[in-house]
């Protein structure tokens, strides 16, 4: 993008060269197999795990990297610009494994990071139900104290790493009768009786992401699964949600680079009509468009992570951030699309990929008309 980004330190470059061979050798080649298995491959994992991928923000003592979010940042980045989709090394690194680091005790921590860093352990969070979509507050799976064991009944959607996971942490209300002041957070083991795995949902893009539907007949886990206190979970939500839609849109800013640099490859080799299409001012003046708001953009989040490595976002600033960057990129996908014309709607071309699998950026993690809400209550 020719800006100077200073964000970024000597040991978040060599750990994106790291990452950048690893993605180029375990995923880029095998992303046409995954789409067809509709997941990946639990291989995979354990070699993230290997080379220190797994868990980079997590303290050294339980297995991690001791590293800071600028690390995340660098992989979330380098799988973006690859244009792969499939490993859910974000959502279990960087959204669920902090809750557990973060409200986990000192037994908790042992049992399940260490595991989860080396990739033997893959984590889920699941929140979304069928009837609430982004009203957390509405959830209506239970978890009924039963002498030292928790009782859950229910059901959720769209949860990623559905198929794979081994432990999800379960968003349940401890007492129906509370709102938001009955909601607990209880670790799941997936082996556990009464734990099921529903169908594979068939998504317009990501297909090689397992994002499941689970089901809760009678679970009963130890009251020892419970992660922090009871009635709190509400609360360790709000506090992980700005890192979780910031790593949205960390991924959307490097997207929509990588999407401009192949658009104007294409369109700069493209002919029709005796030119190539970049010959065309109206080619011209759409990807300047673009690349001003790439450039917007990536000042940005820069400038946001800059901020979050020091201290962690605001709600709204993460809000802002997501907003921005997601609905800028999911214009811009859909003006380089028709850039490249028919071949724009074939997923062979880095373009179409993006477009179906970036669609739902402006979707989970909390919807746009969500972070407008989030916004607009401090103007």
């Amino acid at each position: 993008m020719h800006i100077a980004r200073k964000v970024f330190r000597e040991d978040h470059e060599m750990f994106r060269a790291t990452v950048r061979r690893f993605v180029e050798r375990e995923c880029v080649p095998r992303q046409d197999e995954w789409d067809e298995a509709g997941r990946v491959d639990r291989e995979v994992w354990r070699r993230a795990g290997q080379e220190g991928l797994l868990g980079v923000i997590l303290p050294e003592e339980y297995g991690g990297g001791g590293g800071d979010f600028g690390h995340a940042a660098v992989m979330a980045e380098e799988i973006a610009r690859a244009n792969v989709s499939g490993p859910g090394f974000q959502v279990h690194s960087d959204i669920i494994a902090p809750y557990i680091a973060r409200v986990g005790n000192e037994e908790q921590k042992r049992k399940w990071l260490p595991r989860a860093c080396s990739g033997e352990l893959i984590l889920a969070i699941a929140m979304t139900e069928p009837g609430t979509g982004s009203d957390l507050k509405s959830i209506k799976t239970t978890a009924v104290k039963e002498g030292d064991e928790y009782v859950i009944n229910g059901s959720k959607t769209f949860i990623s790493n559905g198929l794979n996971a081994d432990i999800i942490i379960v968003v349940c209300k401890t007492d129906a009768t509370a709102g938001a002041r009955g909601m607990s957070l209880i670790v799941v083991e997936a082996d556990r009786e009464g734990f099921r795995r529903g169908r594979k949902l068939k998504k317009v893009g990501q297909h090689a992401q397992d994002t499941a539907e689970l089901f809760f007949d009678n679970v009963r886990v130890p009251s020892s699964n419970l992660l922090g206190e009871e009635g709190m979970g509400f609360r360790y939500l709000m506090g992980e949600l700005p890192q979780e839609r910031f790593s949205i849109a960390v991924s959307a800013a490097a997207r929509l680079e990588a999407a401009l640099d192949h658009t104007l490859a294409y369109v700069k080799e493209r002919k029709a009509f005796g030119h190539t299409v970049w010959d065309f001012q109206n080619t011209k003046f759409k990807l300047a468009d673009i690349k001003a708001q790439a450039v917007a953009v990536r000042l940005m989040i820069d400038h946001y992570l800059a901020e979050h490595m020091k201290r962690g976002l605001t709600l709204q600033e993460s809000a802002i951030a997501k907003l921005f960057s997601t609905e800028t990129l999911g214009k811009a996908l859909d003006e380089m699309v028709q850039l490249h014309g028919g071949y724009g709607y074939m997923l062979e071309y880095p373009i179409a990929r993006s477009f179906v699998d970036m669609r739902v950026s402006r979707i989970y993690g909390g919807t746009s008309e969500v972070m407008r809400d989030l916004i607009s209550r401090q103007l």
